[in-house]
């Protein structure tokens, strides 16, 4: 892991995103198109985004099925409508760390995420597979960014509430 990772703190953040099921072979084809799917949505209403986008990681079952939302921070609670969805991400302690390289490269990072916590003896807010916040946020604009190893993605795992 390059870069130590931080606890912070995190107030509510209000989104739109479409959530999608994928088995983990299909998540780079199916996923992306999406989220410009999310933006679209929001520009078609004059919603500007508050911030980068990300993939919510609901259910993570590698040998089955992912469940993740891809979404687009907003200022405020919106109404979704069909595909689109709307919620808030939730406030609360959370293990951060921006890693840089390829996306592909983000499962060694996400492992080694894993592993600081568990030497750390943080206790992430996730009931088996189902994580109440465990958040990829994209920090590059692939247009500003071409090279994809450039790339740098911020992870955000929520921690357990302390007693």
């Amino acid at each position: 892991m390059g870069e130590s990772p931080t606890i912070e703190k995190r107030v509510d953040q209000p989104y739109a995103a479409i959530p999608v099921s994928v088995r983990i072979e299909e998540l780079g084809s199916v996923v992306p198109p999406l989220t410009g799917q999310v933006f679209d949505w929001l520009a078609v209403r004059g919603i500007a985004p508050t911030g980068p986008p990300f993939w919510r990681y609901v259910v993570v079952d590698m040998e089955n099925r992912l469940e993740l939302e891809t979404g687009v921070p907003v200022t405020s609670l919106i109404e979704g409508d069909g595909e689109v969805r709307t919620g808030v991400l939730p406030a609360g302690r959370y293990a951060t760390v921006v890693h840089t390289g390829h996306p592909d490269t983000l499962v060694t990072a996400t492992r080694d995420l894993l592993q600081w916590g568990s030497a750390h003896a943080v206790e992430w807010d996730a009931d088996g597979n189902r994580w109440r916040c465990r958040l990829e946020e994209y920090l590059s604009d692939p247009v500003e960014v071409p090279d994809m190893s450039e790339w740098q993605t911020r992870l955000a795992f929520r921690l357990r509430d302390e007693a």
